[in-house]
């Protein structure tokens, strides 16, 4: 691997290490401000409005400046959202500030990988970066909880600067405040992310002319008989994984009795088995390879709907392990073919901003039902079996669609299979 993919992911795992420390303050910020448990669950919905109402600008505005400063832009952003949620604003709407941050990192971060990297080390690198920004997962829903918790929490109250009133009073205050100086540090690291020597593409003047061209990038996506698989894979595991972190917090709370600082803990639990998925998918997956991970999928489905049966955290922990091995290994190989077809029909930037578009319009949309759900009385142990029967279902549905392209159109899929063999093969 080149020198700068390292620094690279330095910057992404302290970037999403705030990200998901603060989702976990955020819950608590709602929880101990007696916030309705609609609120709560629309965090995740709120995160991903930005994604999905920029898709057709973020990409394009990737692929127009050295991808390092986006994602500096995108860390400042952050740091503003963040701020946001100590003052007056409601924290749903500080939070979707943070999400608009998060939605122009996005295509940068992906991007640049095939822009740094040979296709022939794109599964490889998609493998560790996931597996280190799955870390962060792990680390920051842990981070997130212990800074709400009472120990790290009061100390973090008692720390005053001299002659300074913060108007820091409560745990997740306190907790945001530190978040802030994290997002800083990330921001600090993109600066040091080399230029690729890849000439930027012309944004044109009127952000409106940037609307056909991402239709036309997205209904392409979809055309490509490797590309519409890889993205509907994508797009349902993404929009299942992004709402069952805020189920598993509820189901912990409702099957074990845990609070926001232990239910974090088991958030961090499926990530880990997500991250062993993802380093074992990254050695042992090629791109041509990555449209047999298919079945893991409905496996995945099938387990979570099995998570009702559990009651103790001595069989949740090793069950959480699976579940998230299987969706880490399932999403690796997946994920890279995605990149790969798309960067091929229409750049890096662009592609990874349709992949954003659809995966966080289902996130957004499953959120959204989640959230009235919960509005209207429905518990977590319902919320879990109707999500996965839905991934369940949903992926064998996808894995018949695959099935039909290769009956009906054997060459075309042959000749693209080649392509991906060949690129894996020699870069």
């Amino acid at each position: 691997m080149k020198r700068g993919f390292y620094t690279i992911m330095t910057a992404q795992f302290f970037s999403s290490l705030a990200d998901n420390a603060l989702f976990v303050v955020a819950v608590e910020l709602l929880r101990s401000s007696q916030a309705p448990e609609w609120q709560r669950t629309a965090l995740v919905p709120m995160f991903a409005l930005f994604y999905v109402v920029l898709a057709p600008f973020v990409g394009a505005f990737a692929d127009a400046r050295p991808k390092g400063r986006v994602m500096f832009i995108s860390n400042a952003i952050k740091v503003t959202g963040c701020l946001l949620m100590l003052t007056p604003m409601h924290p749903l709407l500080a939070f979707s500030i943070v999400g608009l941050g998060a939605a122009s990192y996005s295509p940068a971060k992906y991007g640049i990988l095939t822009e740094l990297l040979p296709p022939s080390q794109l599964v490889k690198a998609n493998g560790w970066i996931e597996g280190l920004t799955i870390a962060s997962i792990i680390l920051g829903v842990v981070l997130g909880g212990q800074m709400v918790g009472p120990a790290v929490s009061g100390w973090l109250l008692a720390f005053d600067l001299p002659f300074v009133d913060t108007d820091v009073d409560t745990p997740a205050e306190a907790a945001i405040t530190c978040l802030v100086l994290i997002y800083a540090l990330a921001a600090w690291f993109n600066t040091r992310i080399p230029l690729t020597g890849v000439a930027p593409r012309h944004m044109p003047r009127n952000p409106l002319a940037l609307l056909p061209d991402f239709w036309t990038c997205n209904s392409r996506l979809w055309r490509d008989r490797l590309g519409q698989i890889s993205l509907a894979t994508t797009t349902l595991f993404w929009g299942v994984s992004g709402n069952l972190r805020y189920i598993v917090l509820a189901w912990a709370a409702a099957a074990l009795g845990y609070g926001t600082t232990q239910a974090s803990s088991l958030v961090g639990v499926v990530a880990i088995g997500t991250a062993v998925g993802a380093v074992a998918a990254s050695m042992r997956m090629r791109l041509d390879q990555a449209t047999r991970v298919m079945p893991l999928g409905i496996a995945m489905g099938l387990l979570v709907v099995l998570m009702n049966v559990i009651d103790n955290v001595w069989a949740a922990a090793p069950f959480l392990i699976l579940l998230g091995a299987l969706g880490g290994f399932l999403v690796v190989p997946m994920n890279a073919l995605l990149q790969h077809r798309g960067h091929n029909l229409m750049g890096a930037g662009r592609s990874i901003a349709v992949q954003n578009f659809n995966e966080q319009t289902c996130i957004l949309c499953l959120g959204g039902l989640y959230s009235y759900s919960t509005s209207v009385g429905l518990s977590a142990f319902g919320a879990i079996t109707a999500f996965g029967l839905v991934v369940a279902v949903a992926m064998w549905g996808i894995q018949r669609w695959h099935a039909h392209n290769e009956r009906t159109h054997p060459h075309e899929l042959q000749r693209l299979l080649e392509i991906a063999r060949r690129d894996d093969l020699h870069g």
